[in-house]
């Protein structure tokens, strides 16, 4: 005689809808905020790093305006509205913004090589940005040199 093996009792059950009733609920709940403040940290990030790219082309641009005057008054004020205009074209709105130039190079004899730097910080808001944790603004900074132009007395 043969034995036949014997069959397996059956354990499952047929998958009844009715028993993931709120699941769907549970787990927007607990992803949904999850999502949002990813986007969030998406957004700041992005912020930044937009307003870092600007306050680097505002010290550029500040560091040539400057190089090219004749002298260190004319220099700081045409570096200034370099650097406003920099800010307004980026659409970068600072708080607080810092220009300092450093013009100690046009004391050198003309024909000399000689720099100015400019120096731009800028306090960029991240407030309205509502995540907790975040802070509420971020002070960027930025620093370029250029070469006085050599012939400047001309």
């Amino acid at each position: 005689m043969t034995r036949r093996p014997r069959a397996l009792p059956r354990r499952c059950t047929r998958w009844d809808p009715k028993d993931d009733q709120g699941s769907y609920a549970l787990e927007t709940a607990i992803l949904a905020p999850v999502l949002i403040a990813l986007l969030g940290l998406m957004i700041a990030f992005g912020r930044v790093t937009d307003a870092e790219g600007a306050v680097d082309a505002a010290a550029h641009a500040a560091a040539r305006a400057a190089s090219l005057e004749r002298d260190a008054g004319s220099a700081q004020a045409k570096a200034q509205a370099a650097v406003d205009r920099s800010l307004t074209g980026e659409g970068i709105t600072c708080r607080a913004s810092q220009v300092a130039i450093d013009t100690s190079g046009y004391a050198t004899a003309v024909g000399e090589a000689a720099t100015v730097t400019a120096t731009i910080s800028c306090t960029a808001p991240l407030s309205d940005i509502a995540l907790p944790g975040l802070p509420g603004a971020k002070t960027l900074s930025a620093s370029w040199t250029s070469p006085i132009d050599t012939y400047r007395a001309r």
